[in-house]
């Protein structure tokens, strides 16, 4: 019974240890480097931005969440199937940003900004295919306005 007790315990002990590894990759990925994503450069206005894609469910309910900072000529493309309204919200993302909506064509139908950590749906107003999200008076910076055209990668 002793020998049984023992091999329990270990049982036991690599569950415990393997769920640990396990919370601790899920973790480190919640935090990946946003250089290891796919990533296009997008002339947005006047301005070059490298754009990480968010082109699957996974990657586009991620977004910039747990984001603590993003180096100003940075942001994200959200890809999505077909054109519709388009809602975002800032929940667990700490960087204020602009969003820029966008067409199927690639035309700027929508901008707002968005403030870190608000609940509040941010919408497109028009049917949207795209959204880029950057730091916060970046699309003011780049004079990217509404009707302009911003090419997208294929």
């Amino acid at each position: 019974m002793k020998m049984r007790s023992r091999s329990l315990l270990y049982i036991l002990l690599a569950l415990v240890v393997g769920i640990a590894c396990f919370a601790g990759a899920c973790e480190s990925k919640k935090n990946a480097i946003p250089g290891q994503v796919r990533t296009a450069r997008v002339q947005i206005g006047k301005m070059n931005f490298d754009l990480e894609i968010a082109d699957t469910v996974a990657t586009r309910r991620r977004g910039l969440m747990y984001r603590q900072s993003m180096p100003e000529d940075r942001g994200m493309l959200f890809v999505f199937d077909y054109p519709e309204v388009l809602h975002f919200w800032m929940k667990n993302t700490y960087i204020p940003l602009d969003i820029i909506y966008l067409d199927a064509d690639g035309r700027v139908v929508t901008i707002k900004q968005m403030k870190p950590l608000d609940t509040t749906t941010v919408s497109s107003e028009k049917p949207a295919k795209y959204a880029i999200e950057l730091n916060q008076g970046m699309a003011q910076k780049a004079g990217v306005r509404e009707g302009d055209i911003i090419r997208l990668p294929e």
